[in-house]
């Protein structure tokens, strides 16, 4: 897919310097329809760092759009949003997409990667967050009420685009040249989803991490925390069942079938393919002869973890979600989180509220016992069922339309960057690959013209695990865009010793502080080139 045609520039983004100062900004915004305008604050150059850079001065602007009391939870709600405006604008717009379930505004910066030293509002876009339509003070119930969900889903988006683009017009005289939208997580899944469903409105989509099947993930960590609970040694403890050491002896086991398959012995897994068909998960990780000692898995636990890599499957033997690959980054201190805590304090409450039909009830709702107790079957028939009330299943509002067909995004030149950690615990690279081959199957092989996929071996979720995991995809994506540069390999640093963006903990301390990889465009793979500093990404093709 990387070899095709990179697809013809739109042509470079003009600048302009926003007109008047905040305040007078803010009337200017007092017409615009179904918005109240609630704050504007001008900040000064270096008010906000990326890493050791000082963010140019910009204007703050702050509001809601279309409050309303639901008649079916009686709770209010209004989309929440910031806006930061550069005073030196590069006449570009950028949609920042968040994680989790929403609900906070976060600070419109644009950033992706792990220790940001760049992001859109540093190199001078004007960057919109939002909450996605509610507050976390509801947390995931505000699923109750089914407009809450859409605007989840993907509603909000297409009311904020609008009044975003109307506020750069008032802000610069002029409409932004060139529309963005990016996240990592949910916010990948919100870009996937706004590149199918909002794509004459945008020119370019960095996907990290993208969730696309969340609701189908969900379910699938509730079902592993359910066997995990079989084989746990504490009942209120799932870390019991698959403690740090063994999961560092999963990696190593896996390093010491892999490793080397790319040329270099470093830590790192490049060929994740010729990895799954090398490695055996029976065979290759040591079963317990006696007692657990954090070098081995007994059988009970083999069997418990292995449908985790194979693929989670209901009773009758049909998918739930994806399977996940065997890497390098198992024993990273950020999977601990996905597979033991969050299917019983985030997914719980996600299925249960937001993605199932019928919500299940607020009033005394307990998410390890629902997680614990839940019938996989029904929450996979939930997920996908919809009724007067919830007029769209999960499956519909959260995920992309038609997700292999992007012929709008196609016509008009827009293009598509996905990078995701090979792993990462919560959602599976796999699924994102089989995705990204679906789509050049759908377009006879050519969709690097338009998508380029980006995998990054041992990352975690969206950042960390042994891995570099430092990249620049903004300037990536604005290249490939306006200026037709394609990119077949992206460079990735390690964070360790003094990262001016924050150092990863997981970097291991025999690699150096700056170790440097090439992120190829899949499906190459970087291999070492024979000779050369083997820390240095120069060392290594994409193959």
């Amino acid at each position: 897919m990387a070899s095709s045609a990179a697809g013809a520039a739109t042509g470079a983004a003009r600048p302009a310097t926003l007109q008047g100062t905040c305040t007078e900004l803010t009337l200017k915004l007092a017409a615009l329809p179904g918005t109240t305008i609630t704050g504007s604050t001008s900040l000064a150059a270096g008010t906000l760092k990326a890493g050791a850079n000082e963010v140019p001065a910009h204007c703050l602007v702050t509001g809601q759009m279309l409050p309303r009391t639901s008649p079916v939870d009686g709770q209010p709600y209004a989309i929440g949003f910031e806006m930061r405006l550069p005073l030196a604008w590069n006449g570009r717009f950028f949609h920042q997409g968040n994680g989790g379930i929403d609900g906070r505004v976060l600070p419109a910066t644009g950033g992706f990667g792990g220790g940001v030293t760049t992001h859109a509002l540093l190199q001078g876009f004007a960057v919109l967050s939002s909450d996605a339509g509610h507050t976390a003070a509801a947390g995931p119930a505000f699923g109750i009420d089914p407009q809450a969900r859409l605007d989840y889903g993907y509603q909000a988006v297409g009311k904020l685009t609008p009044m975003a683009k109307s506020v750069i017009e008032e802000a610069y005289g002029k409409l932004p040249d060139r529309s963005y939208f990016g996240g990592c997580s949910n916010g990948g899944r919100h870009a996937l989803v706004a590149a199918s469903r909002y794509a004459d409105d945008y020119d370019g989509f960095v996907a990290g991490a993208p969730g696309f099947n969340l609701p189908k993930a969900a379910v699938a960590n509730i079902a592993s925390a359910q066997r995990l609970a079989r084989v746990a040694t504490k009942a209120d403890d799932l870390n019991t069942a698959f403690t740090p050491a063994e999961r560092q002896a999963l990696s190593n086991a896996v390093l010491a079938k892999c490793d080397a398959l790319d040329g270099a012995t470093d830590g790192l897994i490049q060929d994740t393919a010729a990895c799954q068909r090398s490695f055996s998960f029976e065979r290759d990780v040591p079963t317990c002869t006696g007692e657990r000692d954090g070098s081995c898995l007994t059988t009970a636990q083999k069997a418990a973890i292995g449908p985790r890599f194979s693929g989670t499957l209901t009773s009758t033997g049909a998918p739930v979600y994806s399977s996940f690959p065997f890497d390098g980054g198992h024993g990273a201190a950020g999977i601990g989180f996905w597979m033991f805590t969050a299917p019983l304090a985030l997914d719980s409450g996600s299925v249960g509220h937001i993605f199932k039909v019928p919500p299940a009830p607020v009033a005394g709702f307990n998410g390890p016992a629902f997680s614990l107790a839940a019938n996989i079957d029904e929450l996979v028939a939930q997920i996908n069922a919809t009724n007067s009330t919830y007029t769209e299943s999960a499956m519909s509002f959260m995920t992309p339309p038609k997700p292999t067909e992007l012929s709008t995004l196609k016509a008009r030149g827009g293009k598509v960057l996905v990078f995701h950690g090979v792993s990462d615990a919560i959602f599976s690279a796999n699924d994102t690959a089989r995705w990204v081959d679906a789509v050049a199957a759908a377009n006879g092989g050519q969709a690097g013209s338009f998508l380029r996929y980006f995998p990054v071996p041992g990352m975690g979720h969206c950042s960390g695990g042994p891995a570099t995991d430092q990249f620049d995809l903004v300037s990536a994506i604005v290249a490939w865009v306006e200026a037709g540069q394609a990119p077949e390999r992206i460079t990735a640093s390690a964070r360790g010793a003094g990262n001016a963006g924050g150092v990863n903990a997981d970097v291991p301390a025999s690699w150096p502080a700056n170790r440097t990889r090439p992120l190829c465009a899949y499906p190459t793979v970087a291999r070492y080139v024979g000779s050369g500093d083997v820390e240095s990404a120069a060392s290594f093709r994409c193959r």
